[in-house]
């Protein structure tokens, strides 16, 4: 399974579902790969924001190695499921879908914990206070990931 995480600047959120999607999965000893991209280019090859590298290791979760990648079409080739941190990633990202089997990958992460509601995860960049809360809407969504997912895995 090929899990790929997004948000605007791969900085802040995208890392953290990474990272802890990466725990839970090694944690269940499964062989996943699970990376974190942006739909922006201004962090390419920056480290995850201190506050994010922070909040995750308060949680045992070292995403200090991850590096900021740019969101690109190949990307829906290469994995079987996109989660997009909110409605503009997700439009970003399904713009470039081809086929419905395509579209299908994309989705909200937050749809993993309450279905259809297409809820977002808020951007903590400008509010220092919302990092734990981030954390925690991500540590519960890529839990039921972890729960949808890992059966054919």
């Amino acid at each position: 399974m090929k899990v790929l995480m997004v948000c605007l600047g791969n900085i802040c959120r995208s890392p953290l579902a990474e990272g802890i999607l990466r725990h839970k999965s090694q944690e269940k000893g499964l062989n996943w790969h699970i990376e974190s991209a942006g739909t922006g280019a201004w962090h390419v090859g920056q480290a995850p924001d201190p506050r994010s590298q922070r909040v995750a290791k308060q949680h045992g979760i070292d995403i200090s190695k991850q590096r900021a990648q740019q969101f690109s079409p190949y990307h829906i080739e290469m994995f079987d499921l996109i989660f997009a941190m909110d409605s503009s990633n997700y439009q970003d990202i399904i713009r470039h879908a081809k086929t419905d089997a395509e579209k299908n990958k994309i989705q909200l992460i937050m749809n993993m914990v309450e279905p259809g509601m297409n809820k977002a995860v808020p951007d903590p960049y400008y509010d220092d206070h919302l990092y734990a809360t981030v954390y925690q809407m991500l540590d519960e969504a890529c839990d039921n990931i972890i729960s949808k997912y890992a059966i054919n895995n």
